[in-house]
């Protein structure tokens, strides 16, 4: 029964998204909805976009065994990333009426940055999409009890979603993001009062959190524990600023204000509303001790749904699994989309310039299958990889070569392509040597690699004109300047 349900929830999102799909007339619509969302639409979709599977399950998972420590990554550093967005980001680029972020390196810094960076921002989506699709096929598992396998719930998952988004873009995103926002509130909200009076309280479960220093946020006074902190910390903080999914919906915006307070708005609320399945996962340690120590060693991630399934009454099970359904369709379908577009925009268009808008469109819908497939076959073969890995490994490849070049193109006047080419080699460069050494364990590689995208900017940026200006000073001393 409670399969069934699902299947029709699914069903209904398709036919919300496909009913909203025929606004599209052409690609700027299916890329960022013809710039007219309203701010309350602009809201919920960027809290949809960040509230996918790992904040329902990947988020409890590792704060139960770390504590807040061990999720500065994510909500703190993904909530925070949402508001300098808003606040530094988009505004500036608003202003600019461009159709995806690599747009803008083009505009600042030519078609090589362009198609660096293009290609950074369409791998570093793999992870992530490959996340949700793992915890869609992990729902239709528990859900059948084992009849359907991961592969087969995976397929599932991904063949729903790509109903509405192949045909609506943006626009059925933005539209299902909506009635799928209010899903997981009430759902997620109704489901933590009934653990809370089923563990005998929220006092109960907050005094058990504190009493194992759950709510421990910065950590131990040493420098190596400091330094992987902040290397975690700013991985989705900044390494997401440079990302399609967060440019599209800044740009899809009816107005600059929308733009800039919207990301801001959905910010604040993720952080604040990610606290709701750390709750629960904690209610869980008292509503199921054994059962839940036994899951936190073996796959911490499951605590929720067994919760659920095990010892709720059926309402509220629908009432999980349909906020949870929520939250990983309106992640996957925006970011799923968001890859294709800038495929489409950046790469494709480089070798058809005059195409029509009619075939940009159809090359757009070509490319969100075929990047479905390529997600599909990568989540089934890094089965066993968590969720909340998953997606921080896919924001560090950003963070490491595409967000140096962004941040100073908008506030340093002196940055050049040089500079921009410089930053993301030497990014890159420096991020796979500590990953692929020893050296990564003392020093973490996206830090390593942040760090190295910043010197070659500078280096990059001022060296020439540091030689320029020694030379032309050589010239004039010599006399060469006279005439």
């Amino acid at each position: 029964m409670l399969l069934t349900l699902v299947m029709v929830y699914l069903l209904g999102t398709i036919v919300i998204g496909l009913i909203a799909a025929k606004r599209v007339k052409n690609a700027a619509d299916f890329a960022i909805a013809g710039r007219h969302l309203p701010l309350y639409m602009i809201v919920t979709t960027t809290f949809a976009t960040w509230f996918g599977s790992e904040t329902v399950l990947g988020i409890p998972a590792k704060f139960v065994n770390g504590g807040l420590s061990g999720v500065v990554e994510d909500p703190f550093g993904a909530g925070s990333c949402l508001i300098l967005v808003g606040l530094f980001f988009a505004g500036r680029l608003y202003r600019m009426t461009l159709l995806t972020i690599s747009d803008y390196y083009r505009e600042r810094y030519g078609r090589a940055v362009e198609t660096i960076c293009s290609i950074l921002i369409m791998v570093s989506y793999l992870g992530w999409v490959s996340a949700q699709v793992t915890a869609l096929g992990l729902v239709f598992n528990v859900l059948s009890g084992g009849t359907i396998g991961l592969p087969m719930g995976m397929l599932i998952g991904v063949v729903s979603i790509l109903a509405y988004t192949l045909f609506g873009g943006m626009w059925s995103v933005a539209v299902t993001d909506f009635i799928q926002m209010i899903i997981l509130v009430v759902g997620l909200s109704v489901l933590a009062v009934f653990a809370a009076d089923q563990a005998g309280g929220a006092e109960k479960v907050i005094t058990l959190a504190t009493s194992q220093n759950l709510f421990q946020f910065f950590p131990e006074p040493d420098f190596k524990e400091w330094l992987f902190f902040i290397g975690a910390a700013v991985t989705i903080m900044f390494g997401s600023i440079p990302q399609q999914d967060v440019f599209q919906r800044v740009m899809s915006a009816n107005s600059a204000k929308a733009a800039t307070w919207g990301p801001v708005i959905g910010g604040v609320c993720y952080i604040l509303f990610a606290f709701v399945p750390m709750f629960l996962v904690v209610s869980a340690l008292i509503i199921m001790p054994e059962q839940a120590a036994d899951l936190i060693a073996d796959d911490p991630q499951k605590v929720l749904p067994t919760l659920v399934v095990e010892h709720m009454p059926f309402v509220m099970q629908v009432l999980f699994f349909g906020a949870l359904l929520s939250a990983i369709k309106s992640c996957a379908s925006a970011t799923l989309l968001a890859p294709s577009v800038t495929f489409t925009e950046n790469i494709w268009r480089q070798f058809h310039p005059h195409q029509s808008d009619a075939q940009a469109l159809k090359a757009m819908r070509v490319t969100v299958l075929v990047f479905s497939g390529l997600v599909l076959a990568y989540a089934i073969l890094m089965q066993g990889t968590s969720i909340y890995e998953m997606v921080s490994g896919a924001y560090q490849v950003t963070l490491v070569g595409a967000f140096i070049p962004l941040l100073f193109g908008l506030y340093w006047p002196r940055a050049t392509t040089q500079g921009a080419l410089f930053s993301i080699v030497l990014g890159i460069l420096a991020w796979l040597l500590f990953l692929a050494t020893p050296a990564g364990e003392v020093f973490p590689q996206q830090l390593a690699g942040l760090l190295a995208s910043l010197v070659g900017m500078l280096a990059g940026s001022l060296g020439p004109q540091a030689i320029r200006n020694r030379h032309g000073a050589h010239y004039r001393l010599a006399g060469g300047g006279a005439h």
